[in-house]
């Protein structure tokens, strides 16, 4: 039997925290629990949990902080960030801090569960080309890393590397926003949804020679999006 996956989650409110940890653990996950960003900090360096479940708004360190700080030790560990704001400014700067998605308050607990258990259903899938070009960039797979000629390799997210993938396994091809949302994320599509558009952005800046005038990751309007190299 394969071990249980632990989840880490970083939040401060009793209630919140107490249902999360009775429905992760019925679903058979272990839990570990912060009130606080430094002791989840702890506990993430300590525990090495297999995902985060980040608050944004903590009584110490707010959740930009925390998920920075987690990413200069481990760039891999997926991280949700769960937030009240539903401002777009403030999920892209989570996005920007290094979280990989985010869920805002109040949030169904069966689609968080989807979603993690999306994450971790990938991370079973069949070996793969450990690395593949784009123009004048080289994507590592098993690294989350992109090089480009002249420049100093840049970390990539976990779900950043599962769109990249996701799209380079049918490249050339028009892939709609909804199948990205339901394959990578596990999410069902609506109208304010813009996960896919976000990520889309980070990887052009890092991806593309000019981000607002793509080569390689190309908008298909009205529908989705299209790899070429």
């Amino acid at each position: 039997m394969d071990p249980k996956r632990t989840i880490l989650v970083i939040e401060d409110e009793p209630h919140i925290v107490l249902g999360l940890k009775d429905a992760l653990e019925f679903e058979g996950f272990a839990v570990l629990t912060a009130p606080n960003g430094r002791s989840g900090l702890s506990l993430a360096q300590k525990e090495r949990p297999d995902a985060i479940l980040l608050d944004l708004m903590l009584p110490d360190l707010n959740g930009y902080q925390v998920c920075e700080d987690v990413r200069r030790t481990n760039q891999f560990v997926p991280i949700i960030m769960l937030t009240a704001k539903s401002q777009e400014a403030d999920k892209i700067r989570g996005l920007q801090a290094g979280a990989d998605d985010y869920v805002t308050k109040p949030f169904s607990v069966g689609e968080l569960v989807a979603r993690i258990r999306a994450i971790f259903r990938r991370t079973h899938r069949p070996a793969e080309a450990p690395s593949f070009r784009l123009g004048d960039a080289t994507v590592n797979v098993a690294a989350h890393s992109i090089e480009r000629e002249g420049k100093k390799p840049e970390q990539l997210s976990f779900y950043e590397v599962e769109l990249l993938r996701f799209l380079h396994e049918r490249k050339g091809q028009a892939v709609g926003r909804d199948e990205l949302l339901d394959k990578i994320w596990g999410l069902e599509a609506s109208p304010s949804n813009r996960t896919n558009d976000n990520f889309v952005v980070k990887l052009r800046r890092k991806l593309e020679k000019s981000p607002d005038k793509p080569e390689h990751i190309l908008t298909v309007y009205g529908f989705g999006y299209k790899l070429v190299e």
